[in-house]
């Protein structure tokens, strides 16, 4: 085994014998790094049917699946925040400003407001906001021959951009505004259309209830059916003209129950609308609330997420990590006899670590390049076909939303392989502490 081993090093590196026989490894590190990285590419891909030869295919795969599941968690969660995020977003938009309502719940019907033009054009113009959309609401009674459901009716008038509601919307259309005194378009949840088998361009009446006054019928058109996958949405809400909420409580042209905002990044929502606020003109006796005060339990629980990723990804470390430290002790004995011999001929215990060190850099390199591979192609077929489906009324979603970050996935690899790198030093350092005499007689 030892003329074997120093024909390979002399026909990889000519010339490094010295008088006495022995090879030169000390005094040229390029030509150590060349003669570790020779054997050791020669222990990697050695076809001989060994024990560590399984050890090494295990800890390939052991780093894939590690790779590939926090790749995977972390957009998946990523997507899944994200996507039920922007389903509330999108039905109130991400800032509600209205008159301070002291003790009332915040989803109920609201006190007027005046519509201020001066104001609307500076928070439109203000850096970060998107748009701008008054709104208000209504409690009434939807009835058709044989059934009857309430409903809190959601009023928007014609410079609302639907494009919020497109994908909610799952028969017929938006609604259509006209120049008569009010549309009598209504958007039903797909849950209140079901109860009341009803569908697009079918007729009903709708009673508005307020206390002290005689119900008034309006007949009205189902305009579309819409769908947010959020039950206490869909249960409670029709959306329809704010000009005919504005008939029933005889409020003024003028006069609106507040306004939507909508702005480009929703992670800055609880910044601006402290900078709405705080604005010289905005009303006193105004409030802006951050849409996440409107459905604190689902954010809270969007946050929670946060915790049972950072648990799993942390299992997937620890199991990479625990992975390796076996793979290289194993290796290491394994190899006891050829240490010995390496160092019989002259090599530093620095070569010999080296040798260990690229063996295991090409296992770990394999293992989170094919594993980071893998994670996309199977991120990338779920954004395609959506194979992985969710009960829409426990997650709010009907499939797995994808978000995949760029910054996170570098961050994997690059970490999987710092970390892994700290870790291969520690059984490498067991080579400075054999003997070259009993390592070449270790059985």
């Amino acid at each position: 085994m030892g003329s074997s081993l120093k024909i390979i090093v002399e026909n990889t590196v000519k010339n490094r014998i010295n008088p006495a026989g022995h090879l030169i490894f000390e005094e040229d590190n390029k030509f150590n790094l060349k003669v570790a990285g020779f054997i050791a590419h020669r222990i990697a891909f050695n076809q001989q049917r060994t024990f560590s030869r399984f050890i090494i295919r295990l800890s390939v795969v052991a780093t894939i699946i590690s790779v590939m599941v926090m790749i995977v968690t972390l957009a998946l969660a990523n997507g899944f925040q994200e996507a039920v995020s922007q389903k509330i977003f999108s039905f109130w938009g991400h800032i509600r400003v209205q008159e301070k309502q002291p003790g009332k719940a915040i989803i109920s019907e609201e006190i007027p407001i005046s519509q201020d033009a001066g104001l609307e054009k500076t928070i439109a113009a203000f850096p970060g906001v998107k748009s701008i959309h008054p709104f208000a609401t209504r409690y009434a009674l939807l009835k058709t021959k044989d059934e009857i459901e309430g409903a809190l009716v959601k009023g928007l008038d014609s410079s609302y951009d639907f494009e919020h509601l497109k994908d909610f919307i799952k028969a017929g259309g938006p609604i259509r505004f006209t120049d008569s005194l009010f549309s009598r378009d209504l958007l039903l949840s797909d849950y209140t259309a079901s109860r009341m088998q009803l569908k697009p361009g079918d007729s009903l009446i709708i009673y508005f209830l307020k206390p002290g006054e005689q119900p008034s019928p309006k007949k009205v058109h189902v305009a579309g059916i819409y769908k947010t996958g959020i039950e206490e949405y869909d249960r409670l809400f029709a959306i329809g003209d704010i000009r005919l909420i504005r008939r029933l409580n005889q409020w003024n042209e003028d006069q609106v129950g507040g306004y939507e905002v909508f702005i480009n990044d929703y992670r800055e929502t609880d910044t601006l609308t402290k900078q709405l606020h705080d604005m010289d003109s905005f009303p006193a006796t105004w409030d802006a609330i951050s849409v996440r005060k409107i459905s604190p339990n689902i954010f809270d629980w969007l946050n929670m997420q946060d915790n049972t990723r950072n648990v799993l990804i942390g299992f997937m470390v620890a199991v990479a990590v625990i992975n390796l430290i076996t793979c290289l002790l194993i290796l290491v004995l394994e190899r006891v006899r050829m240490i010995g011999i390496l160092k019989s001929l002259g090599a530093t215990d620095w070569t010999v670590q080296l040798i260990f060190l690229r063996h295991s850099l090409i296992i770990t390199l394999t293992g989170i390049l094919t594993g980071t591979g893998l994670a996309l192609l199977l991120l990338w077929i779920q954004q395609q076909t959506g194979f992985i489906k969710l009960k829409e009324e426990a997650y709010y979603l009907s499939t797995a939303a994808v978000k995949i970050n760029w910054i996170e996935v570098v961050i994997v690899c690059a970490g999987t392989l710092l970390i892994s790198f700290l870790i291969m030093l520690i059984p490498s350092l067991l080579v400075r502490k054999i003997q070259p005499v009993k390592a070449i007689r270790f059985r």
